[in-house]
Parts: structure tokens; sequence; C-alpha cells
């Protein structure tokens, strides 16, 4: 979400009108509808963290251990197991 300055996209009318109730603070417009985004699908974090998690499902398969696993990837043992827990999901993708 990016800031935009009203006068420079709003007509004068509407911005006028808008001025009466607020002026000289920011003021967030959300989407018509229900059409928000998904956690992550904007900015490709949830694409990431899945390719991350196959690929540690991988490893884990290819005979790569817990130990071994946390230290490459910089999570703790519960993150890793979390992943591992959920192989099925990643793993079904291939």
């Amino acid at each position: 979400m990016k800031y935009v300055n009203g006068k420079d996209i709003l007509p004068k009318s509407l911005l006028e009108q808008l001025q009466h109730y607020v002026q000289g603070e920011l003021l967030y417009i959300p989407r018509q509808g229900n059409t928000r985004a998904g956690w992550g699908s904007v900015n490709g974090t949830r694409m990431m963290l899945r390719n991350r998690n196959t690929e540690i499902c991988m490893k884990y398969q290819e005979g790569a251990t817990v130990q071994e696993l946390m230290d490459a990837y910089h999570l703790s043992e519960d993150s890793i197991r979390k992943v591992l827990n959920n192989r099925k999901v990643f793993l079904a993708v291939e």
C-alpha cells in the first residue's frame, strides 16, 4: 500500500467533500467488496515459504537430519518439525 495524494487523483468536488470530514490526515480507502489479497500473495512471500518448505522436505527425504536442516535454514527444531509434519502438503505439488 503506497501513499497517494488525494488532490492528484480525486475530482475537486469529491476532495472538497472529504475535507469536511478529514483534513491533513491519512485516510485508508479499502477495496470494493471482498477482493482482499491473501497473506503473502502480492509480494511473493507465500510462494517463497512454500518453495523453502518443499526443499526442506526433499532434503529430509534424501537423508538430511533435523539438526542439519536447522543449521542450513536457521530455523528452530520446532519450526523444522512443523514443516516435516506437513510434508504431504509440500511434496504433493510434485
